[in-house]
């Protein structure tokens, strides 16, 4: 597979592969990451759970708008990928964890969750930097399966949306638990497979 395959593009794409830390996504993930944290601290303070769901909401459509100026401005990086899963995590365990000290009995459901987004999603979603691609999305170029059930859209959307919504619609943390220990299920099986398949260790260079 070729090295323009790889970086998720065509030939007319070899200047996006310049990184650098400040495009007008990363701005947006800054600016999304620090509103979305600001509110949830706003809502720990006044005990509101409304409050907590607006952070929920900045946080997601920052997350949609961020990508989307990143792929439709042509600056996807890998800097900004990795500053994006990293915000993420930031802002999931800001809401969850406010959510689980404002309504304690979904504590059980929302620990497993954080256990299977923030280590063994975070492994999954940073392995991308093993290979010449920009972000996850394009890890179909290394393995289909794997992206399949880790990034393409339905699977990114239940992994980050569904469990946050069950929870707040229904208040059953039961069902959450299922869904938290299901998602923990997949993502364990995914971290095999990409184990089995391997991560490219770059040669080393010797000095002297």
């Amino acid at each position: 597979m070729s090295r323009t395959a790889l970086m998720g593009g065509t030939a007319g794409d070899v200047g996006i592969l310049q990184e650098r830390l400040w495009t007008g996504a990363t701005v947006i993930t800054a600016l999304r990451t620090a509103a979305s944290a600001g509110a949830a601290a706003w809502a720990l303070h006044e005990r509101s759970l409304t409050l907590l769901v607006v952070a929920l909401g900045i946080y997601w459509v920052g997350d949609i708008l961020d990508g989307t100026w990143a792929r439709v401005r042509g600056c996807e990086t890998r800097i900004g990928a990795v500053l994006d899963i990293f915000s993420d995590r930031f802002n999931a365990g800001a809401f969850y964890l406010g959510l689980a000290w404002l309504q304690p009995d979904l504590s059980p459901a929302i620990f497993v969750y954080l256990a299977e987004f923030m280590v063994v999603d975070t492994f999954l979603s940073i392995a991308f930097l093993a290979w010449p691609i920009r972000s996850p999305n394009y890890f179909y170029v290394v393995d289909r399966t794997i992206w399949l059930w880790n990034w393409s859209p339905p699977a990114k959307a239940v992994n980050s949306a569904l469990f946050a919504v069950l929870l707040l619609v229904t208040g059953w943390m039961w069902l959450g638990l299922a869904i938290a220990s299901a998602l923990l299920v997949l993502k364990c099986w995914s971290v095999v497979r990409l184990l089995r398949i391997g991560l490219p260790v770059p040669p080393v260079a010797h000095v002297g």
